[in-house]
């Protein structure tokens, strides 16, 4: 499957469409996202349609009024910008992009017993495998 890249607005319009679920029409995301009328509706409407031509979004007319779908989950999406940041800012490394996570003044204890606990599990995963 292609890589997809969103931009940081397409992001932001991803995350309303997934929250809102289903099918949102523009305004429903225009409304969603920027209630205080940050944005005007046209270019909502184009960014959507951009995400549209990329492939991330479905389009279903009814009427007058286009309605999006999702084409791919956040799951997806995110570990689709994990991997393009690990290969552009960590040359592929995923021990320096852990390196540079576990710098990061605002992580927590209860975060780093987060990633203990994934990387305990992601271990056991390969192990299995390797059975």
């Amino acid at each position: 499957m292609k890589q997809v890249k969103l931009t940081p607005v397409e992001w932001e319009l991803m995350e309303a469409i997934w929250e809102l679920g289903g099918a949102p029409s523009v305004r429903e995301v225009l409304e969603f996202v920027f209630p205080n009328g940050d944005k005007a509706y046209t270019t909502v409407q184009t960014v959507m349609n951009t995400m549209e031509r990329k492939g991330v979004l479905r389009r279903k007319k009814t009427g007058l009024v286009n309605f999006y779908s999702p084409a791919y989950t956040r799951d997806r999406l995110s570990t689709d910008e994990t991997s393009s940041l690990v290969k552009r800012v960590f040359g592929g490394s995923a021990p320096a992009l852990a390196s540079s996570l576990l710098s990061l003044d605002s992580i927590s204890l209860e975060e780093i017993g987060e990633i203990k606990s994934l990387l305990r599990k992601k271990e056991r995963e390969l192990k299995g495998r390797e059975s």
